[in-house]
């Protein structure tokens, strides 16, 4: 992934973001050290984003589609109320036993239910409605999530979608991946049951509010 912002800002703002909880400091260095792909791991940026908007959201009932090791997890589950429960989506096997050893290390971890398997399977089985959902998963079915989350999620509920840039491809799209992203972002605009703002946080972050 290519960050579009230049790397003495992005640095410069990641100084300036509160720290993240040092169990969360050392899931960054295990993830780096041990799992491939590391760089899927969310961040301080949007992880401290997504942790104040669950904080100011206060959601019971949540959901992530794309956990990879946890950390996104994590920050979510730090704002979310004592009785709160967060519903995880995530395919890889080796994901999903690395991000619960930090999960039972974890005072946030009891509120995290992991479940393995396509996440829009998981999605049809469902039938609480949603409070807040992270999108970080596969950017094919990207609108096949957004549109399945938004008939679950709740008036006044939050949809966060990650990777909404996708390294600047979004302008001049080229591909499946692409067009997926673009439609997505533009079905979003344009849909006057929702507002959104398009944060240029990272590789983009699109965070909606289901008004109707």
């Amino acid at each position: 992934m290519e960050y579009l912002v230049n790397e003495a800002i992005e640095d410069y703002a990641f100084l300036n973001t509160s720290e993240e909880p040092p169990l969360l400091k050392e899931l960054i260095a295990a993830t780096n050290e041990t799992m491939g792909w590391p760089q899927k791991l969310s961040g301080r940026l949007v992880g401290r984003t997504l942790k104040m908007l669950s904080t100011l959201q206060q959601p019971k009932n949540a959901l992530e589609i794309g956990m990879f090791t946890g950390y996104s997890a994590l920050s979510i589950a730090e704002g979310m109320p004592d009785d709160g429960k967060l519903i995880c989506c995530e395919t890889n096997p080796r994901a999903i036993e690395f991000a619960k050893t930090f999960f039972d290390r974890s005072e946030h971890g009891h509120k995290i239910d992991v479940i393995f398997g396509k996440a829009l399977e998981t999605l049809e089985t469902l039938t609480e409605p949603l409070d807040f959902t992270f999108i970080d998963a596969d950017k094919r079915n990207y609108l096949n999530y957004y549109l399945k989350v938004l008939e679950l999620t709740r008036p006044g509920g939050l949809i966060i979608l990650d990777n909404v840039l996708w390294s600047g491809k979004v302008i001049q799209p080229e591909s499946e991946i692409d067009d997926a992203l673009v439609e997505t972002n533009r079905l979003i605009a344009t849909d006057p049951n929702v507002e959104n703002v398009f944060l240029t946080v990272r590789d983009g972050v699109n965070v909606v509010r289901k008004i109707r």
